[in-house]
């Protein structure tokens, strides 16, 4: 970890050049990728996280680190292009009320660079929109994100109406500082993960791969 403490100092800082300079300074020096994510930026949303109360919560401090995570998973991610395949779609969204999306969009871009579709729902997403997109889209698995506390009743709605509209065999996967303080029986879903890639490594039992 002590490697990644100046990664996780810029992206706090929101100083996205010193971020990106620290994240080639590692990647040459053999550190890699889902290391750099799940110890480097995800460790640094949890840090921003924990701020994240009426008193501490300032909303320009989360701009300028999201600018600099999402300049970070870029770097690390440059393709930006997911494999077409419908049988390897995932939806992803962050529920109505919660405006918080960089959890969900490091699940994304995760998810893309090995080799899934995803579709973005985007965040403060309303269930029916939701479940919408899912009827038109046939995804293997929805993902949910949630920063606070207020969208746990939703993420337990989430099973229920997919089921209401056919759509029972869709696999419902929770992420986020909010949603892993709970259970996948707590949340009514079938995951909860603990990073971006743990997600992803469920998605890939899903779909019978495999993930390095």
């Amino acid at each position: 970890m002590d490697n990644l403490g100046p990664l996780i100092k810029a992206l706090l800082e929101g100083d996205t050049g010193r971020s990106l300079a620290e994240t080639s300074a590692l990647r040459a020096s053999g550190v890699g990728v889902e290391r750099i994510v799940t110890e480097g930026v995800e460790s640094a949303m949890r840090s921003l996280d924990s701020k994240c109360t009426l008193e501490q919560f300032n909303l320009l401090e989360i701009m300028l680190v999201g600018r600099a995570v999402m300049e970070v998973m870029k770097y690390l991610y440059p393709s930006g292009i997911s494999s077409t395949g419908a049988a390897r779609t995932v939806l992803v969204a962050t529920l109505e009320g919660d405006v918080h999306d960089l959890g969900k969009n490091i699940l994304k871009m995760v998810l893309i660079g090995n080799g899934y579709r995803v579709v973005d729902c985007g965040k403060d997403c309303p269930l029916e929109r939701l479940v919408e997109a899912a009827a038109g889209e046939m995804p293997v698995a929805v993902g949910v994100s949630g920063l606070i506390t207020p969208v746990v009743p939703l993420v337990r709605q989430v099973r229920p109406i997919l089921r209401d509209r056919g759509l029972g065999h869709v696999k419902v996967m929770a992420g986020g500082a909010a949603l892993k303080q709970s259970t996948a029986a707590g949340l009514n879903v079938d995951y909860v993960a603990e990073s971006a890639f743990d997600g992803a490594r469920y998605i890939a039992e899903i779909v019978g791969e495999h993930i390095e």
